[in-house]
C-alpha cells in the first residue's frame, strides 16, 4: 500500500508546477492550464485523504467531482473570454489584455 505522504508530495509538486505556470508565464492559455494543474492537485489531496481517513464514506469523491465541475466551467468561460479577446486584440498575452482599464 502506498503511504499517504507520497500522495501529498505528488500533490504538492503538481500544485507547485501549476503555481509556477500561473506566476511566470505571460500567455493567458498557459495561465489557465496552470490553474487546472492546481485544481488537479487539490483533487489528488481530496481523494488521498478520503482513502486514508474514511473509505466507507464517499465524501472525498463527491468533493472531487464538484471540483471537476467547477474546473470545467472555469475552462469554458476562460476560453470563451480568451477567444473574444484574441479576436479584438490579436493577442492572448496577459500583459497586453487591458480591456477593463480606463
Amino acid at each position: 500500500m502506498i503511504p499517504l505522504s507520497w500522495y501529498l508530495i505528488f500533490a504538492a509538486a503538481l500544485f507547485s508546477i501549476g503555481l509556477f505556470g500561473v506566476l511566470a508565464r505571460k500567455n493567458a492559455i498557459v495561465i489557465l492550464m496552470g490553474i487546472e494543474l492546481m485544481l488537479n492537485a487539490v483533487n489528488v489531496n481530496l481523494v488521498a485523504f478520503w482513502r486514508y481517513r474514511a473509505p466507507e464514506m464517499i465524501a472525498g469523491q463527491a468533493f472531487a467531482i464538484m471540483v471537476f465541475a467547477v474546473a470545467a466551467a472555469e475552462v469554458a468561460v476562460g476560453l470563451a473570454l480568451f477567444i473574444s479577446i484574441y479576436r479584438r486584440r490579436n493577442t492572448v498575452a496577459a500583459d497586453e489584455i487591458d480591456l477593463m482599464k480606463w
